[in-house]
């Protein structure tokens, strides 16, 4: 699943620049992956490419797209407009892969009333109201660990069924939930160790 993100990514860069075609062994270096395992991922999708030519670019992004749930529209609320929170909200690419963010929340009188990305900031105290007028598939959390919690069960109460969760705590949900959690730390004393391992 994350290696076929990586490809969607790079396909639709490539398709960006006008490349109509691509083989395993420049698709494998775009993401950093060999050749043999593109090619055994792309096969396990019914994907075969032509010996000498490659893949279709375009091809190879709607069979990868509809993997990934990409042609369907996925409507999307954050919660916590921090630094973070901003950033996600000026990000173009979620669109290109179905995601749209339909509304934003947070605590900050600075913040709330403002339109970052195109995305209206509300009341956190709105939340309610708002998603039950018109619940969202997804939630992304990038709140302060101590109210992870609490907002994820009012997310979850209100039929939201997937959190990208980036604040550092480990969401207890049901099983039915769907959570990805982003802890940012975590990922760069991983990278560190990787960096590490090389030497």
């Amino acid at each position: 699943m994350g290696r076929l993100s990586l490809y969607f990514r790079e396909l639709y860069r490539l398709r960006d620049s006008k490349t109509t075609t691509i083989n395993s062994k420049e698709l494998g270096k775009l993401v950093n992956v060999s050749s043999p395992v593109v090619r055994r991922d792309l096969s396990a999708l019914g994907t075969i490419g032509q010996r000498g030519v490659g893949y279709s670019v375009d091809a190879l992004i709607e069979r990868i797209g509809q993997v990934l749930g990409s042609g369907k529209q996925w409507e999307v609320v954050l919660v916590g407009v921090g630094s973070l929170g901003d950033a996600l909200l000026r990000y173009r690419g979620f669109s290109r892969l179905g995601f749209k963010l339909t509304a934003a929340f947070d605590i900050d009188p600075s913040r709330i009333g403002s339109t970052i990305g195109g995305v209206q900031v509300l009341d956190a105290n709105e939340l309610e109201r708002v998603v039950t007028a018109a619940p969202p598939s997804l939630a992304i959390l990038a709140v302060p660990a101590d109210n992870a919690a609490d907002v994820a069960t009012l997310l979850v109460s209100l039929g939201v069924s997937g959190i990208l969760n980036f604040a550092p705590t480990t969401l207890k949900l049901p099983p039915r939930i769907a959570v990805v959690n982003v802890d940012l730390a975590s990922e760069l004393q991983r990278l560190a160790f990787a960096v590490q391992s090389v030497k």
